[in-house]
């Protein structure tokens, strides 16, 4: 690559993770390019999509912190602390980073890095929910599918509820409500991972 192709890109990844960590995974490419000084066609020149630029740019820093979250979960002696501190951690990357909160739906199915970073996030969450059922302390009903749905439908409100901390109150009677002792006969069986994508991509 020449050296102003470089440069071109540095900036380019940049810009997209100022944006991205902004506003999303879905602020349109155009300004990123704009906000990096080059033109629309460089950015497709240097990256082709946009999945590759996701990939590129968010797939590192959303491993390293949503590992980290599981790892801290894991890790904690009592399952049940666990637990609600792997939730509220979550929900606490989604209220600072509207990247992440997009990261879970699985939305860029083209970004293949991203998308193996979905996947050992749901496998580290199973693992954190199926220590706590082992322990008794959380019901037994409850699924990795069911909490990735709660995690993305409470995207928006931590990112915009960030500054007033409101989303702490979703996540607290989230939890409540999971405890053993309060669990009641659920209305409906647990999503199945096609049902949980469509509902996650609006798809078909």
């Amino acid at each position: 690559m020449r050296a102003d192709a470089q440069r071109n890109a540095t900036k380019l990844r940049e810009a997209a993770a100022e944006l991205f960590g902004e506003r999303g995974l879905q602020v349109p490419l155009k300004e990123i390019a704009r906000r990096a000084g080059v033109s629309h066609g460089t950015l497709y020149n240097l990256f082709g999509s946009r999945e590759a630029l996701i990939d590129e740019v968010v797939a590192d820093l959303a491993a390293a912190r949503l590992d980290e979250a599981a790892r801290t979960a894991l890790a904690c002696d009592d399952p049940w602390s666990g637990f609600a501190g792997y939730v509220y951690r979550v929900c606490e990357l989604q209220a600072v980073d509207p990247a992440l909160g997009d990261v879970l739906t699985r939305r860029f199915p083209d970004a293949s890095r991203l998308m193996g970073v979905c996947d050992r996030t749901f496998a580290a969450a199973a693992a954190v929910i199926e220590r706590a059922q082992r322990a008794g302390v959380l019901r037994p009903d409850f699924t990795g599918e069911d909490l990735v749905l709660f995690l993305a439908a409470q995207a928006p409100i931590a990112r915009a509820s960030a500054g007033s901390g409101v989303w702490k109150r979703a996540v607290a009677f989230l939890l409540d409500g999971l405890r053993p002792a309060t669990a009641h006969p659920l209305p409906a069986p647990p999503p199945t991972t096609g049902q949980m994508t469509r509902i996650l991509t609006g798809g078909p």
